[in-house]
């Protein structure tokens, strides 16, 4: 039987800190086990794996994680959580989390709009001049 994919994410000492404010984050979330070296936890029914390794690896944005968000008012939020306290914006719905971690916060159907032939390059121009992407705008290009 396959077993799940579990994502883990190497911290230099904030495994548990970034599992806490992760689970503050996303709704149906828990942390399922704490200990000195590892954190395990479940962010809407995926799993993870927060490893104390050290200062030596850092994030890149080479890995992300994509927040599909049906609503403007649901981008505005994850925005405004990722970036405040460290985070830092990026272009093009991309955000770092004050861990370093990288997120796509992106229209549920930006892949739908960018894949459709009529549309799929003046979707592209308007989000390459974005920071947070604008649901109406994408969709009205």
């Amino acid at each position: 039987m396959a077993k799940p994919l579990v994502t883990c994410l190497l911290f230099d000492g904030q495994a548990e800190e970034a599992a806490k404010f992760y689970c503050t984050v996303f709704k149906n979330s828990k942390i399922t086990q704490v200990t000195p070296m590892v954190v395990t936890f479940e962010l809407n029914g995926n799993k993870f794996m927060g490893l104390n390794g050290g200062p030596k690896l850092k994030f890149d944005e080479a890995i992300s994680f994509v927040v599909s968000c049906d609503t403007q008012d649901e981008i505005d939020y994850y925005w405004e959580t990722f970036t405040k306290d460290g985070g830092a914006e990026s272009m093009c719905g991309w955000v770092k989390d004050k861990f370093g971690v990288s997120w796509q916060i992106a229209p549920a159907n930006i892949v739908e709009l960018l894949s459709n032939p009529e549309k799929a390059t003046r979707v592209m121009d308007v989000v390459m001049q974005m920071k947070k992407l604008d649901i109406a705008k994408i969709e009205n290009a």
